[in-house]
This record gives structure tokens, C-alpha cells and sequence, in this order.
């Protein structure tokens, strides 16, 4: 196994001590010889740049990580002979609608820069499948959580939540917090590109529950699990380019790759509460 990260996100002690690491941006030319010497018969491309605010101030930066990229390690597949490729997408690729849940035919029409970015390389998926037989599965998340995830992160709610609130801060909600999101824990989506690797071809698939949780009942779900239930957030003023709702069809994982999320939204609370317990408790 061999992993790529720039750790610009990332945390070094979090890369699996059995893996050859390579501190690398996926820009950075040095990653092509990487390719030549370990010759990898899959890859996984999760590398992106990921904060929507980002993205709407700095567009060329976040096309550059996120497009140009995703092309090098494309180009290095073509190169040295990667069968298949799985990559990491996004529901970002959507605009608001009340036809819920979204199905992968779904018409895309991105709000930001960042999913314009992310659904751009999904047409490119399509064009090295066809012209180079690389096969790919191209997972869309919904909103990821569980342990290890970042609080001082933009995408994390669920961590920046349980942080704030196991730190006696008061929790920030952008928006009246009726904006509606479709969680899935992190375990069910390692299980998803597990599968992906030896299931499905040149196909585009949803992880998520299928479950629409707005953030208000998110919040008082983690602030009753952290038992601070008295303590109530700030509201700000929403965000540029974010959802009114979103909830899932996950339907097509389930055929192709005979996948279903196993964690329920409260189990997985549970778990992830549980994770920044043991790190405060750890620091002490």
C-alpha cells in the first residue's frame, strides 16, 4: 500500500503504519516517478481541495488542486498501467431542489466553484475509461463524520459541534439551521471503496443513509450525548453557495456494489462523541 498526501489537511500519524508514505502533492512532478517505480494496479484519488469558502475566494487555486490534479494522477494510471480508479466526489455537484432524494441522474447544476471542480473530473473519468480501459467507480459522499475528523475543518458539523460543546464554547449554526444534510459514518464509507475496488465498472454511485437530518435536530442530538442540552448555539448569517436540503439515493451502491450503510445517525454520534471524550481526556 502506498499513500500521497501533502498532509496540507492531513496529520502524518494517521497515514497506516504499513503503508510506504510519500509527502507529495498531487501537482507536484516527483508523484509520476512514484507511479514508475510502484507500479499500483489501483488508485484511490481522495486528494481535493475541499472548503467551499475557499473555493468561492480563490477559484484558480481550488480548479488547479482539484482539476489539474486529478488529471496528473490520471495521466500517471495511463502511463503505468492502473486498471482501475476509484475517486471521491461530491453532492456539492447539485443545486437546491425539493425533489428529494437525489438520484445520480439527478441534473448537476454546482453553486460554487468547488463543485464545479469536482464534477469537472468526473467527465474526465468518463474519457479515460473510454480511450484508455481505466475503470473507475466515482463514489458522490454525503456528509462524512465519525472519529478523526477535524474540528477546525469547514465540511466537519458533527466535529466542530461535539468540540464546542465538549469545550464549553458555543456552537456557531449558519442559517436558521432547517437546512436539511444526509449523514453517513465514516466506517460505512471505508466499507463502500472497499467494495469498489473488486465491484462495479465505469459506474457513479451515492454513499449516504438516505436520511434528511436538518442541523438544528443535529445539534441537539450531539449537545444531549455531550449533556450539554441547556447550552444554545449562535446563529450567523448563511453561507453563499450551501444547500437548502439534501438527502440521498443510495440505491445504485446498493446494486452494483452490494453496499448498505450499517451506522444509524445516533450509533455513530454515539461513537464519535465518545472518540473527542478520549482525545480531551488523553491531553489532561
Amino acid at each position: 500500500m502506498v499513500v500521497v498526501d501533502d498532509l496540507t489537511t492531513g496529520k502524518a500519524d494517521q497515514v497506516h503504519s504499513q503503508a510506504t508514505f510519500y509527502k507529495l502533492s498531487v501537482l507536484d512532478p516527483a508523484l509520476q516517478e512514484v507511479f514508475a517505480a510502484k507500479r499500483p494496479e489501483a488508485v484511490y484519488h481522495l486528494a481535493a481541495q475541499t472548503d467551499v469558502v475557499t473555493s468561492l475566494d480563490d477559484p484558480v487555486s481550488d480548479a488547479r488542486i482539484n482539476i489539474l490534479g486529478a488529471l496528473e494522477v490520471l495521466e500517471a494510471c495511463r502511463r503505468y498501467g492502473v486498471r482501475k480508479f476509484i475517486y471521491s466526489s461530491s453532492t456539492a455537484i447539485f443545486e437546491d431542489t425539493d425533489k428529494m432524494p437525489l438520484a445520480e441522474d439527478h441534473p448537476v447544476a454546482p453553486m460554487t466553484h468547488y463543485g464545479v471542480s469536482k464534477h469537472t473530473v468526473e467527465h474526465y473519468l468518463d474519457i479515460y475509461a473510454r480511450l484508455y480501459g481505466i475503470s473507475y467507480v466515482c463514489l458522490r459522499y454525503g456528509n462524512v463524520y465519525g472519529p478523526r475528523q477535524d474540528p477546525h475543518l469547514e465540511g466537519g458539523v458533527v466535529a466542530i459541534f461535539i468540540h464546542s460543546l465538549l469545550s464549553g464554547q458555543v456552537a456557531v449554526i449558519y442559517g436558521d439551521g432547517e437546512q436539511t444534510r444526509d449523514f453517513i459514518y465514516v466506517a460505512d464509507v471505508v466499507e463502500a471503496n472497499r467494495l469498489a475496488l473488486a465491484s462495479g465498472e465505469n459506474i457513479t454511485c451515492h454513499l449516504a443513509w438516505g436520511r434528511e437530518t436538518s442541523i438544528n435536530e443535529l445539534y441537539r442530538l450531539i449537545a444531549d450525548r455531550v449533556g450539554n442540552e441547556k447550552r444554545s448555539p449562535r446563529y450567523a448569517p448563511a453561507r453563499q453557495g450551501e444547500m437548502r436540503r439534501l438527502v440521498l439515493d443510495a440505491s445504485a451502491a446498493r446494486r452494483a456494489l452490494d453496499w448498505a450503510p450499517r451506522v444509524s445517525l445516533e450509533e455513530g454520534l454515539d461513537r464519535a462523541v465518545a472518540y473527542h471524550r478520549s482525545l480531551r481526556s488523553a491531553s489532561v
